[in-house]
């Protein structure tokens, strides 16, 4: 990886396009810390430590804007929102189904502007539940119209802007941009880490050796996780296909052997999003219509407790041990549906078949079908249970009394994002390299 950033640095037009990279993200992290109008900083401080476990995941991702509540307090949330449900739509609805899939550039550049209006319907929503749920909270100076107004536009304002950073970053940068964004924004809480794992060591400035040790195991431990994200998210298994001899004009071509690659998490990282979304939906309705839902008592209360468990530990332990299974479930069922979403053993076996290409011992048709299906179904299963695995981590940390600054998710959005970098970076470096010989 740092001899990819090392020859990038060295490529001319690559090391344009990583300062052109560098200074969006600067702009993102200074927009984190310019404050909406209207509220009021003495008071934002106490109410945002207060807040629940929802407050604290988006501060997480928004790498602390929302704390703030700065422009960006709602980060890129609502345009992924907006791209999975789009996602989903092409998927059940044949005019989007064709335009994804056959509609070429022009097709694409539908699909993102369909995107980018859904995008700004959702932060429109997100925004008004925002200011309803902290109106009473007293973080605003004036609360009333004009003033949910103004919160509201600078909030939606401030995920166009989002939107846009990540875009160009996309097409002048380094790519991936949006990804990269929701990248920044979690590990700028690493001096936060470093600042506990020091305090846990030395304790008001004298050395404790209990707490070295505590600290050397969460460091270990976080290799240790990283190092297994990394091998699942790089892992494949490689179904062997053969390809017989045939005419291809006036040649005779001769026979290939090339394989499929299946990735031990297909899915990547979107199941664990949407279980998440799933598991705090209720919460986050509840807040806008029932003021003080926090301390409130009765079924409603109990629903709300249960749908803030995943990102809190101030909740019953019989809440968290309940929401923790119907999470891991959530997140095995949508590593399923998101797999053979985007995976379909039937139209990879036709192709095979078309092609002229077999697997070895296995006939073509319906027999190559089902042994992609077993093959997929055995894959699913162990990648649905390890994204599940450290999704509920920090859970389990939680009940230790140890308060790590971000947990499995976060690890596997920036394991999963350093990877497609630096992929990005090699192609484009070879791109360079080819073009250079040609020339």
């Amino acid at each position: 990886m740092f001899k990819t950033i090392k020859n990038a640095l060295k490529t001319p037009e690559v090391r344009k396009k990583l300062i052109y990279t560098v200074v969006l993200i600067i702009i993102f992290r200074l927009g984190c810390f310019i404050t909406v109008p209207g509220v009021n900083s003495f008071t934002l401080s106490e109410a945002m430590q207060s807040g629940n476990g929802i407050s604290g995941l988006i501060n997480i991702i928004s790498g602390g804007a929302f704390s703030r509540f700065s422009i960006f307090a709602m980060t890129i949330s609502p345009y992924i929102t907006a791209s999975i449900v789009i996602q989903l739509l092409a998927m059940v609805i044949p005019a989007l189904e064709r335009l994804a899939k056959e509609g070429g550039e022009e097709g694409r550049q539908k699909m993102n502007r369909y995107t980018k209006y859904l995008t700004i319907v959702l932060a429109l929503i997100e925004a008004a539940g925002i200011y309803l749920s902290y109106q009473s909270s007293g973080i605003f100076v004036n609360p009333g119209f004009l003033t949910g107004f103004i919160v509201v536009m600078s909030l939606v304002a401030g995920t166009a802007l989002l939107m846009w950073l990540g875009e160009q970053i996309t097409n002048k940068g380094i790519g991936n941009g949006i990804s990269i964004i929701i990248f920044i924004g979690i590990i700028s809480s690493l001096p936060s880490v470093a600042t506990t794992l020091w305090n846990l060591a030395f304790v008001n400035g004298t050395f404790a050796t209990t707490g070295l040790l505590i600290a050397l195991g969460i460091i270990i431990g976080a290799i240790i996780l990283v190092a297994g994200v990394v091998f699942v998210q790089e892992a494949e298994r490689r179904v062997p296909v053969q390809y017989a001899k045939k005419v291809v004009g006036r040649k005779m071509v001769g026979a290939q052997n090339t394989h499929i690659p299946l990735k031990l998490a297909m899915a990547g990282v979107m199941p664990v999003i949407f279980a998440s979304s799933f598991m705090t939906f209720p919460a986050m309705i509840l807040q806008i219509f029932i003021k003080d839902i926090t301390t409130a008592t009765g079924f409603w209360a109990g629903v709300y407790k249960f749908s803030i468990a995943t990102s809190t530990s101030n909740v019953p332990i019989g809440y968290s041990i309940a929401n923790a299974i119907i999470y891991l479930l959530l997140i095995v069922g949508f590593t399923f549906f998101y797999t053979y979403a985007t995976f379909n053993p039937a139209e990879v076996s036709n192709n095979i078949k078309k092609n002229g290409g077999f697997i070895p011992g296995i006939r073509a048709g319906k027999p190559t079908t089902d042994y992609l299906s077993s093959i997929i179904s055995k894959l699913t299963w162990f990648g649905g249970f390890f994204l599940a695995l450290i999704a509920i981590l920090p859970m389990l940390m939680r009940f230790t009394g140890l308060n790590v600054a971000f947990g499995g998710t976060s690890i596997l959005i920036v394991v999963g994002v350093a990877l497609e970098t630096v992929q990005q970076l090699e192609s484009q470096l070879v791109m360079r390299h080819y073009k250079g010989f040609l020339d």
